[in-house]
């Protein structure tokens, strides 16, 4: 059973940084991405980066290409979400997610992903 837990949220100014983290545990060499969403009040779930399996490919929403930087440790235990430049439209609720063929479903979509974590808060200040 695959678990993920993540931590990092907190409140910043704009054009600060921070860095989530997630502790996953349970993901196999099956599962083909890792990957993080958010969640805005009153709007969806949204994906925001991922990373798969094949060669560490990486994906970003258009809204934070350049800003942010999702990473994993080599046994996939870890996984990182390193927020640049942040801005008060990314105030969320910023959740890891694992996806056994998010790969092939679509890296950045919702129904590609099985499991989620808990959640964090982010709060960007204008």
């Amino acid at each position: 059973q695959v678990q993920l837990v993540e931590s990092g949220g907190g409140s910043v100014q704009a054009g600060g940084s921070l860095r989530l983290s997630c502790a996953a545990s349970g993901v196999t060499r099956s599962t083909e991405c890792l990957g993080w969403f958010r969640q805005a009040p009153g709007k969806e779930r949204v994906g925001v980066a991922s990373i798969c399996t094949y060669g560490d490919t990486t994906f970003y929403d258009d809204s934070v290409k350049g800003r942010f930087s999702i990473s994993q440790d080599n046994n996939r235990n870890w996984v990182y979400l390193q927020m640049n430049s942040l801005k008060p439209e990314d105030t969320a609720v910023y959740y890891c997610a694992a996806g056994e063929v998010a790969f092939t479903l679509g890296p950045l979509k919702r129904q590609a992903y099985n499991y989620f974590g808990q959640g964090t808060q982010v709060t960007v200040g204008s």
